[in-house]
């Protein structure tokens, strides 16, 4: 099977990505069962990439029922190593404007049902998550996308929501009175589980609406952020041409030694099955 060294997660609206050379697709399978979609692979700029639309190419999976897992797990197994989440979002500060875009540093997590780690039934581990998003791809991020936005802010606080119901008025009001900047339903799990894998992972995120706070703008609908999506696709591809060249061969980070120290179970007391469930996460770690 190729390989591909950088995965980009498509958000809404971003269900396909052009320009890619040497493109083929793989569908696998992995022992959190089927990632969203096939996997598209390709090279960008002389970089072996691997594409997956978050919800599935026509927009079908809701954000809480992305199966997460097996979506970080399928790229850890092509050989990914740095991840670009593409994602649509709602603004909670007056200076984050529609169309603009954010490379968020921090998160904040208020999701309910979603599993979000692979460890737990007979395997403890901690990640370090204080830093949830590695710092010199967000760096390479903002580089690439002041180039193509000029109004990128190059920080900000995500909620990231249960959802599929936008925010009530009273809880968009609590998350800015929390100096959180913008609100989206699907960096988490990803994050965390993108950690656990130690792959590294940053959000380019687009402004689609105001939150429901905002009472001078009309209400977010779907029909608002369809018609922002649309505007932010081409902008996004051209972030991401961009990215792919400024990424250096060797990460100079700690997400690729992000277990070294955290997994706490000892090693004969790990169930056989999750050894070899987890093996290509935990292997390394288990000689």
């Amino acid at each position: 099977m190729a390989e591909a060294k950088l995965g980009i997660i498509g958000g809404s609206g971003h269900y396909d990505l052009n320009g890619l050379t040497g493109v083929s697709e793989v569908n696998i399978d992995t022992p959190f069962g089927s990632p969203s979609d096939t996997i598209t692979l390709g090279t960008l700029a002389g970089v072996s990439l691997a594409f997956l639309p978050r919800h599935g190419r026509g927009h079908r999976i809701d954000s809480g029922e992305i199966p997460a897992k097996a979506n970080i797990y399928a790229l850890k197994s092509l050989g990914v190593e740095r991840i670009v989440s593409i994602s649509a979002v709602g603004s909670l500060q007056e200076e984050m404007r529609p169309l603009d875009a954010v490379i968020p540093d921090q998160i904040i997590d208020r999701t309910k049902n979603r599993p979000s780690t692979f460890f737990g039934n007979g395997i403890v581990g901690h990640i370090a998550f204080a830093d949830p998003y590695c710092p010199q791809l967000r760096g390479l991020m903002i580089k690439a996308s002041q180039k193509h936005q000029p109004r990128t802010h190059s920080k900000g606080t995500l909620v990231v929501m249960e959802g599929p119901a936008f925010s009530t008025r009273a809880e968009s009001e609590l998350y800015r009175s929390w100096d959180a900047h913008i609100i989206g339903m699907t960096a988490l799990p990803e994050a965390k589980l993108a950690r656990e894998a130690e792959i590294c992972y940053s959000t380019l995120a687009f402004v689609t609406d105001y939150d429901c706070w905002h009472e001078s703008e009309e209400s977010v609908s779907v029909e608002l952020v369809i018609a922002n999506l649309r505007k932010n696709v081409e902008t996004s591809r051209r972030i991401l041409r961009d990215l792919v060249s400024f990424l250096p061969d060797v990460r100079n980070c700690t997400c690729g030694s992000a277990l070294e120290n955290a997994i706490i179970t000892a090693p004969d007391r790990i169930p056989a099955k999750l050894k070899q469930d987890l093996g290509l996460i935990i292997g390394k770690y288990l000689k």
